[in-house]
């Protein structure tokens, strides 16, 4: 056997040697640190104004596990000051930007990815997460501007931030030695099946799940990953209508109940899930559409009581 392969040989027996209190096997290969779970990234997201949001949820998630940075981003900025002052009386050491601008503007979106690499040399996380619920109608009655808006904010902007995260989240550093990162875009349910939206919304997350699956493949290789979340029906600033109009008849029970979870889910249920795709614990979860909807689209519609 010649030297070089004595040695090769070698290495593998070293790295398939057991601990000496693992009981006689080889440890586990763990993927992700046991620290905070998003210990050191730098993560944006958009859609993050609303009170009642998965933005301002998953914010608080990141920050809360161990971010450096949040930059949390609105068309509105009407409450990003206040939800800055309130993850940094929580959590001190997170550095919290806050952002204005439309997520659909492509000199926009790439300027708050140049601040991130600016300041941090890195970018690990976006959470492209700002939308539009469309026009409530039938589809007969919606005009081509109403259609092309809803597309625009809810397809054209996930779009963006992939097209100038990804490359930012390529740059390494001293403490990110390899290439990496983690898109995650917020789809729908009405993405992956009817009845759950409107068709211009419907049509537009769709899109989002197509734009995750599509973009995965496009950077093989590259260790950044895309992947879609599709909530279900969730209580955020763009569904409380649907809650207050339900609260106001009495019939809030009734909300959810097409689902196995017979209810709406929170926006935290959500902001999880997020967390888990922005960290090291998703490092082989790519190109995927989560749905996070209490097991509405796991089967077909049906009226409770009539199936036995």
């Amino acid at each position: 056997m010649s030297e070089s392969a004595k040695r090769r040989v070698g290495a593998i027996a070293n790295q398939l040697a057991p601990s000496s209190d693992s009981g006689g096997i080889p440890p586990i290969h763990k993927v992700a640190p046991a620290g905070p779970r998003a210990a050191g990234k730098v993560v944006i997201i958009t859609g993050a104004n609303s009170i009642l949001g998965i933005g301002r949820a998953s914010a608080h998630q990141f920050a809360e596990n161990g971010a450096k940075a949040v930059y949390i981003c609105d068309y509105d900025d009407s409450n990003l000051e206040t939800h800055k002052r309130e993850i940094n009386a929580s959590w001190p050491a997170v550095d919290v930007h806050t952002r204005q601008f439309d997520a659909a503007d492509e000199a926009a979106v790439k300027a708050v990815i140049d601040d991130a690499l600016k300041q941090y040399g890195r970018l690990d996380v976006f959470f492209a997460n700002a939308g539009t619920v469309g026009p409530h109608a039938p589809f007969t009655e919606v005009d081509s501007e109403d259609f092309m808006e809803t597309m625009r904010v809810n397809a054209l902007g996930v779009f963006l931030a992939a097209k100038h995260a990804a490359p930012a989240m390529r740059r390494t550093t001293a403490g990110k030695a390899a290439p990496s990162g983690s898109i995650i875009a917020t789809a729908s349910v009405a993405g992956l099946r009817s009845n759950a939206g409107g068709t211009p919304y419907s049509a537009s997350k769709a899109a989002v799940v197509s734009m995750a699956q599509t973009m995965a493949f496009q950077l093989a290789g590259t260790g950044v990953r895309v992947n879609a979340l599709c909530p279900g029906l969730i209580e955020t600033g763009m569904t409380a209508p649907v809650f207050d109009m339900a609260r106001a008849r009495g019939t809030q029970g009734k909300i959810g109940q097409l689902n196995p979870l017979k209810r709406a889910g929170h926006a935290d249920e959500i902001a999880r899930v997020a967390l888990f795709l922005g960290t090291d614990e998703s490092s082989y979860v790519n190109g995927q559409a989560w749905a996070v909807d209490g097991g509405l689209s796991a089967g077909h519609p049906y009226v409770p009581g009539r199936i036995g």
